[in-house]
């Protein structure tokens, strides 16, 4: 049709990846979206936010130019006013209460995009504070602590090899509604249908049964918060019966022998539900099938226990012959990984001012962020900078939040939106919409379940106004106090990257002149340009020598992306402990493990609330477009039947939990275990100036939440197994 042009893509609306193929009119407006059925990863799958994709950049209530609060009112501001405002504000704390009382928050969407991957280390480097929170401690932080306990490196997560794999045991995940998360992975769904089709066996542990569930060969219900309960009396069942095999080195085999003791299938069933006969038998079908894999996301993390239980899939899968194995739980082989540690990973290496908890991969648990605001004294947080979030929605005990912000000295945000937490804000400083960024998924392609490289760049042109990656950089040069083209940054980024590269032993540009380097180097921005970098200097790079040869312009000439491969054994690739082996037993988790033994004589509470996915949304970001309105998507409280009708409960309920309490619609439903209910969160946008989210608000479940109960050794929130209490809503 004339005046049409049709355009490829990356979707950065979640953590699948998938490829899209966009036409767009004469106004640049996408006029179709369809999956890229020349991708090589997805082959053409496609989940309702990917078919949405040209709703959200056409959004009428997205922010276009910098806003600039007054009091009470908000004005359009150019970008030099913005960006000089920023710079008072900033200075101006500085000035006062030194870099002690700044702090930054980055959001979900960060890990969606190239500015977020790229630019915000040098950001929080230039703030020089060590009040750094974000969405990882209210989701995956968990695993990143165990993982960097057991391998030295909190990112090297070991993902299910879908493709080749004989059993899958999952818990705490829905991918059929999330499209998968730490385990990237387009059409999931047809991923996990394979694994039965080639006569494997995929089984779900989770309190609800959800959609992932029924495609199960088997759903096994669990009392939420118990899944370190039920993975440790596998543990104990594969020694018991002598039914282990370790074949990677690894320190601790006694000591886990030893720890899982107590928790044998019978000591542990009536604290999860789960009968011990079922216990045993899963633990023997893990041993017995050729491959196995142990998955467990975000129902497992957000929980008293969550590092305890991401450990223990981990020593599971190890105990199996399955870590680092074909078919087994496996390391991605990203195109541009992040630069290797250069010593092991730890934890605790500072705490928080108020509550002395502890830190993990440099942040700091977003459950005490409204506790730093508030309480006085040396170190206050006065100014916050915070990147594509909404943490009073997303965070626990969002209230607290949503007061601490009224609070601060200035607070700037990096944001598309007006919305309950930006509405704090002094400045708003709004990215470009997704058809003019270029996108390639640094984080995400880490835990891919393929290895795999995708590069899309801008499909309409910037204009006038600065990119996501610009925005961030002139918010570093402003934090450091300098006057500078913000470009220095990326040159500045480059040099030094090139500099230990070339430095290094053993890599293949060992002792080349980085400056001859850095004149091969393309790209249209310094984005553009740290991308060819690290591909270059990546497994698959021009620069290692691989049948590959990649860089971005091999990216721009495949336009649908490159397979670069299954998942290959490389566990001696990331292991940096400093004993060289697997740690199954670290100190930290074995002291926890007593914490986790007395919970054994716990009685349960009568009534415990989860939270949940939804696929036509991702936490409080979507909310705002009609086409993914309505359907699933939709603020309600699931219950079991025979709870409602023992709690008298009809309509809607007064949901209480130690932290608050809301009015909440019920959608009774035998798909959730008795003395279980479940809240999605992202809601309530009572206060937003997004047309669409205003209409349909909900609740947010947060308000319930007690900011004051953490995973103790990762700091992440604990959003599953709240204890609450439910009664009618009084009539008239």
């Amino acid at each position: 049709m004339k005046g049409m042009t049709t355009a490829l893509r990356t979707c950065p609306l979640c953590e699948a990846v998938c490829g899209l193929t966009l036409t767009l009119d004469a106004e640049n407006l996408v006029t179709t979206v369809k999956g890229d059925r020349d991708d090589p990863f997805s082959k053409g799958f496609i989940c309702p936010k990917g078919a949405s994709f040209g709703k959200l950049d056409e959004d009428p209530d997205r922010l276009t130019v910098p806003m600039i609060r007054e009091g009470e009112n908000w004005r359009e501001a150019t970008w030099d006013e913005a960006f000089a405002r920023v710079r008072e504000g900033l200075g101006a704390v500085i000035a006062e209460h030194t870099r002690k009382s700044l702090a930054i928050y980055l959001g979900n969407p960060s890990a969606h995009s190239v500015a977020g991957a790229l630019y915000s280390v040098p950001l929080i480097r230039a703030l020089g504070t060590r009040n750094v929170f974000s969405a990882s401690t209210a989701d995956q932080m968990p695993k990143h602590v165990s993982s960097g306990l057991l391998f030295g490196d909190p990112l090297a997560v070991p993902v299910p090899d879908l493709d080749r794999t004989d059993y899958l045991l999952m818990l705490g995940a829905n991918p059929l509604e999330s499209n998968g998360s730490l385990c990237t992975a387009p059409d999931f769904p047809g991923r996990l249908k394979a694994i039965r089709k080639r006569g494997g066996k995929f089984v779900v542990v989770d309190p609800r049964r959800t959609r992932t569930a029924g495609l199960a060969d088997e759903h096994i219900f669990i009392r939420p918060g118990s899944d370190a309960y039920l993975l440790f009396a596998i543990v104990h069942t594969l020694f018991a019966e002598n039914l282990y095999t370790v074949d990677v080195d690894a320190n601790g085999l006694d000591d886990i022998r030893i720890a899982s003791a107590p928790f044998g299938p019978a000591a542990v069933a009536e604290r999860t539900g789960i009968d011990a006969d079922v216990i045993v038998r899963i633990a023997r079908e893990l041993a017995a099938a050729p491959t196995a894999a142990v998955y467990g996301r975000i129902g497992t993390c957000t929980a008293e226990f969550g590092t305890l239980a991401q450990w223990l899939v981990d020593v599971i899968n190890v105990l199996t012959g399955n870590l680092d194995s074909r078919g087994g739980a496996m390391f991605a082989n990203p195109a541009a990984p992040a630069p290797k540690r250069s010593r092991p990973f730890s934890v605790g290496r500072w705490t928080s001012r108020v509550r002395e908890l502890p830190e993990a991969m440099g942040e700091l648990p977003v459950a005490t962020l409204a506790d730093e605001i508030e309480t006085p004294g040396e170190g206050q947080v006065k100014a916050l900078v915070t990147v594509a979030g909404n943490p009073v929605l997303s965070a626990p005990s969002g209230s607290r939040l949503d007061s601490a912000f009224a609070s601060l000295d200035f607070m700037v945000s990096v944001d598309r939106y007006l919305n309950e937490t930006t509405r704090h804000a002094d400045v708003i400083l709004p990215p470009p919409p997704s058809l003019q960024s270029g996108h390639y998924d640094f984080a995400l392609l880490g835990f891919a379940v393929r290895n795999y490289a995708r590069y899309s760049p801008p499909v309409v042109p910037l204009g006038d106004r600065p990119s996501e990656a610009e925005i961030l950089a002139t918010l570093a040069v402003i934090a450091s106090g300098q006057d500078a083209d913000p470009a220095f940054l990326d040159e500045l980024i480059i040099s030094d990257a090139l500099r230990k590269a070339v430095a290094t032993p053993g890599l293949p540009v060992t002792g080349r002149n980085p400056d001859e380097l850095r004149a091969e180097l393309q790209g249209a921005n310094g984005m553009e340009l740290r991308l060819d970098m690290m591909v270059r200097l990546g497994p698959f790079g021009e620069w290692t020598g691989h049948t590959q040869a990649l860089s971005l312009q091999k990216l721009l000439d495949n336009p649908h992306g490159i397979d670069l491969g299954p998942l290959e054994p490389r566990l001696h690739e990331r292991l940096i402990t400093a004993s060289g082996k697997v740690e199954l037993a670290p100190k930290p988790l074995l002291e926890d493990v007593e914490r986790l033994r007395a919970g054994l004589a716990e009685a349960p509470a009568e009534v415990v609330l989860i939270g949940r996915r939804q696929l036509r949304s991702n936490n409080s970001w979507m909310h705002n477009v009609s086409a993914l309105v309505g359907g699933s998507n939709k603020c309600t409280l699931l219950i079991n039947p025979a709870d409602a009708e023992r709690l008298g409960l009809d309509g809607s309920a007064i949901i209480k939990s130690a932290a608050g309490e809301l009015v909440v619609p019920l959608e009774p439903t035998d798909t959730i275990m008795p003395g279980v209910v479940s809240l999605p969160h992202g809601w309530g946008h009572k206060d937003s100036t997004q047309s669409v989210a205003a209409a349909h608000a909900g609740v947010n479940a947060n308000i319930l939440t007690d900011d004051s109960l953490v995973d103790a050794l990762s700091g992440n929130a604990v959003f599953n197994g709240v204890p609450v209490t439910l009664t009618p809503v009084a009539v008239g």
